[in-house]
């Protein structure tokens, strides 16, 4: 028989969340009458508004007639790639750079097999957990680049340097996944630091992999909501986003990513042709029913609607804080971002989790599944039905 890829053999034994779902479970059923509220998952609960639904049964409705049906769509529909550009780039993008996809994780993986193994890997810690197990699966880190996880570079952020990291540990000629607003710290970078990141990336040869999915909840104006508004991103960076969190498509599926013309390997040749030629070989684009229901995102009313949404989980967020805050405890993020990272100075997050779903029956995120700076955190989703977090956070005074 086969022998097992070694690659799956060095991934952590437990994905995150999986793990938090199976500790709910064993609480759930060994406390049957407890009514346990979910703060952990960052998984929208609202309905999909109006609007944008309309689109999506337009879509629908389009598939069962000769003369509007469509097949395959690889790339994704020029119409909405033009879209995009339009709304979220000031149209600075052609629709040949905007790649439309079924959501950004899913994007973030297949970028690992556009670089292969043999590239450098550096992101922040702590990090969504798929920069580092999509870069353990596809090999850039085992056994044969170190011991354990020896071929990723970790790069602190915490409270000590404003949750940005020290950009002299950006690998040479390498990846580096950075995500603004951060998940899971809620944490927003300026632009002075997205800067200084990209000034710093093109001396050293690294390309950045911008995870913007949470762009939409940043409401001071200040504050970059995508790596190109910096002057130079365009040589070294690509952009990740998503439909799921501002449009509620968590079961929809629904994201993009850009990949500028500018963009050139060491040797001069185009990595958004090769990007093009990954996506045509093992995707074969996504939903037309969603890309529907994102046309009528991207219009008038629908954007609109995506503020609504966006606000509303923004609102959820500020009582999570206020909660935290009378507590005596320290947070950051809920601002700009729909996730609040919270401080237990000294504690284990897992106990801390663990506590506060026995005390409270409340589920978090423990910090440490995000990589080893998240230890003595805890992430709050705002994600929930408002009468949901307005008990959690009642509950939260058991503590």
């Amino acid at each position: 028989m086969i022998s097992r890829n070694p690659a799956i053999a060095n991934i952590k034994a437990g994905y995150l969340f999986p793990e938090i779902a199976k500790r709910r479970r064993e609480y759930a059923a060994a406390h049957p009458e407890a009514r346990i509220i979910s703060l952990g998952v960052g998984n929208t609960t609202e309905p999909i508004l109006p609007h944008i639904d309309a689109g999506l049964v337009e879509g629908a409705r389009r598939l069962g007639a000769a003369e509007t049906y469509s097949g395959y769509q690889d790339e994704g529909l020029a119409e909405l790639r033009a879209k995009i550009s339009a709304v979220f780039y000031r149209g600075a993008f052609t629709e040949e750079e905007v790649f439309i996809s079924d959501g950004a994780k899913c994007d973030i993986g297949r970028l690992q097999l556009l670089f292969g193994a043999g590239v450098p890997v550096a992101v922040q810690d702590p990090s969504y957990p798929v920069y580092v197990d999509g870069s353990v699966l596809i090999g850039a880190a085992g056994p044969w680049a170190g011991s354990g996880y020896g071929g990723i570079t970790y790069l602190p952020c915490t409270a000590e340097n404003g949750y940005f990291p020290d950009l002299a540990g950006l690998p040479e000629n390498g990846l580096f996944y950075f995500c603004s607003p951060n998940n899971p710290t809620g944490a927003t970078a300026s632009r002075e630091q997205l800067t200084a990141l990209v000034r710093e990336a093109g001396k050293r040869g690294t390309l950045i992999i911008f995870d913007a999915a949470y762009a939409e909840y940043i409401r001071d104006p200040a504050l970059p909501k995508s790596i190109f508004e910096i002057d130079g991103a365009r040589n070294c960076a690509i952009e990740v986003n998503s439909f799921s969190k501002p449009a509620g498509f968590t079961g929809v599926r629904l994201g993009w990513t850009v990949v500028p013309r500018d963009l050139r390997y060491a040797g001069g040749e185009s990595v958004n042709a090769d990007w093009g030629r990954v996506c045509g070989t093992i995707f074969n684009g996504a939903s037309n029913i969603a890309q529907y229901g994102a046309l009528a995102a991207l219009d008038g009313e629908g954007i609109r609607e995506m503020r609504e949404l966006c606000d509303f989980y923004l609102g959820n967020a500020r009582l999570i804080r206020e909660a935290l805050t009378g507590l005596g405890v320290s947070s950051v993020g809920g601002d700009n971002s729909p996730y609040i990272w919270a401080h237990f100075p000294g504690r284990d997050s897992w106990e801390v989790f663990a506590e506060i779903l026995e005390r409270c029956q409340v589920v978090t995120t423990p910090g440490s599944g995000f990589g080893s700076a998240g230890e003595s955190f805890v992430r709050f989703s705002a994600f929930g039905h408002r009468a949901d977090v307005e008990e959690a956070c009642k509950r939260l005074s058991r503590l």
